[in-house]
């Protein structure tokens, strides 16, 4: 069974694993910076899913105040699954804890970017089963 918990300083380690399995490799030092930062503000959350005490998924949200919408946003800025736990229930169970738990805090949508690569194909169809849909292009430029 998956349980869905907040982020604790203890998943560093397991959290910098996941980012490399989503393609963006980091260290436990990188990862615990990263978020501190984001644990400091309000408008971010993180959810681990754990199965039998090991952490397997994560995800980020981020809450947006809306030039278009009278009420907020809430975007998914992470989602992974260890690979050996992909199809097993855990992206759909963050997923779901995240658009409640959206709801509860006063988001009337969720909205989330991904990657056009080849190895987001399966992710893609995940997000469109759940409902989401492509809505239009993601640019992108270094600073």
């Amino acid at each position: 069974m998956v349980n869905i918990r907040d982020f604790s300083q203890s998943d560093i380690e397991a959290l910098a694993e996941l980012m490399g399995e989503l393609g963006y490799p980091t260290s436990i030092e990188s990862m615990l910076k990263r978020m501190e930062a984001i644990e400091s503000s309000s408008m971010n959350s993180t959810f681990v899913a754990e199965i039998d005490d090991k952490v397997v998924g994560m995800i980020g949200l981020l809450m947006n105040n809306n030039y278009e919408y009278d009420s907020m946003v809430m975007q998914i800025v992470s989602l992974v699954t260890r690979a050996d736990h992909r199809g097993t229930g855990v992206g759909s169970a963050l997923i779901k804890h995240a658009e409640e738990w959206a709801t509860t805090h006063g988001a009337s949508a969720m909205s989330l970017t991904s990657g056009i690569k080849p190895e987001r194909v399966a992710a893609h169809e995940f997000y469109k089963n759940k409902g989401y849909y492509i809505s239009g292009y993601r640019f992108s430029k270094k600073l």
